[in-house]
């Protein structure tokens, strides 16, 4: 029998809405990729923690560990700590800490688990940063320990940085000089004001193809230290044309999560086969993540007309779930993962769940079904009822 609910729509008014009944996406068993593909993970918040939730952090960590499972049950490598687990918005650095610890220990007791950390300078407050000796040293305190954990690197962008900064040259200096402590090569970080505003004018400059040329001039000045970049601009574009530049080997991650589709599946143009298409580092992948799995499998299958009938009806979904104020695309992450029955409760860092409007949840509702993305439809409508029902609506 089909699922109906009653939705509030764009203006507020209430309206019924039937589930597709669709089948849900489903992944294969075994996949195997062509790319690399990062999904940045959500934290599940402990809700019956005796803390000021505004003020404090507490964790569940036995769910958070279970999420990070399931993705890379599904092929998916995990990007740890970064802005999808809330940093910088409800996760602190010592709790960031713990979690990298615990998430290497865990990829240690499943073969060929992809974890990379987000290495940032958080515990630095940007008011009390005087110099970049200062962003310097908070970056190394960072990369120690994150190293000593046995994590890779992915190089957060810093607002301590963006603070102090002069200009380009700052940058330069402080890229540098971490970039070549690193044990491994690593992801660097660039993210948009989009997602950050304390991060406008990074690398220096408000000029978006000015700061690109600063960013270039790092990765070619470290090549052997420089896994790849991740770019969250949400600019296709810039993004194409950046990676068409970047030296082999490295690559370009996408971090855009209104394009990510056709940036994966890529051009075929560039000089180098990396030039072509983007690997991928998306916080959508955690909302998606079944989907980017069987549509990453497809692709490497050489499927690639499978690969966009899987990842394209995502597309709307993750450009609502971004919407501006983009920063508070977490709230929709984590409401996927509740729906899905990933965690009991619609809880997050910061109580953060009350970022988002009703009407947005209900939207994100209706698009999740329409890309086959509620993988237990009756559960999720139950959930989707006891959340309507506590803003007063009878569904």
């Amino acid at each position: 029998m089909p699922l109906t609910l009653t939705l509030p729509d764009a203006d507020g008014r209430l309206a019924a809405y039937t589930l597709t009944g669709a089948t849900p996406v489903q992944p294969p068993a075994r996949p195997a990729f062509d790319r690399i593909a990062y999904s940045a993970a959500h934290v599940v918040a402990d809700p019956r923690a005796a803390i000021d939730p505004w003020l404090q952090c507490a964790v569940d960590w036995d769910a958070t560990l279970a999420y990070r499972r399931h993705l890379w049950s599904l092929g998916l490598g995990v990007a740890e700590a970064m802005d999808t687990a809330q940093r910088g918005m409800g996760l602190d650095w010592p709790t960031s800490l713990e979690l990298i610890r615990r998430s290497v220990d865990a990829a240690r007791d499943i073969p060929g688990a992809l974890l990379a950390s987000g290495c940032g300078t958080d515990h630095l407050a940007p008011d009390q940063a005087r110099s970049v000796d200062d962003v310097i040293r908070a970056y190394e305190e960072q990369m120690e320990a994150i190293e000593a954990a046995g994590g890779r690197i992915i190089l957060m962008a810093s607002r301590a940085l963006a603070r102090v900064a002069a200009g380009p040259g700052d940058y330069e200096r402080v890229y540098d000089r971490i970039l070549q402590q690193a044990r491994q090569p690593v992801i660097l970080h660039w993210l948009g004001e989009m997602f950050d505003p304390a991060l406008a004018g990074y690398w220096g400059t408000g000029d978006v193809d000015a700061a690109m040329e600063t960013a270039l001039g790092v990765i070619a000045a470290n090549v052997a230290k420089v896994d790849g970049i991740k770019i969250s601009l949400l600019d296709k574009d810039r993004e194409i044309a950046m990676r068409r530049r970047l030296p082999e080997p490295v690559r370009m991650y996408t971090g855009d999560d209104f394009n990510y589709a056709e940036l994966i599946a890529g051009d075929g143009a560039g000089s180098a086969p990396t030039h072509g298409r983007s690997d991928a580092l998306l916080g959508i992948f955690d909302a998606i993540a079944p989907a980017a799995s069987a549509a990453l499998a497809a692709l490497a299958a050489g499927d690639t007309a499978r690969f966009h009938a899987i990842l394209g009806p995502t597309v709307p979904l993750s450009r609502h779930i971004f919407a501006a104020p983009t920063r508070y695309y977490k709230t929709g992450v984590v409401f996927m993962a509740w729906l899905n029955g990933h965690q009991d409760h619609f809880t997050m860092v910061g109580g953060q769940q009350s970022t988002r409007s009703l009407v947005h949840l209900a939207q994100l509702f209706r698009l999740a079904d329409q890309a086959q993305l509620l993988s237990r439809p009756e559960l999720a409508a139950r959930r989707m009822r006891t959340l309507l029902a506590l803003h007063g609506v009878e569904a």
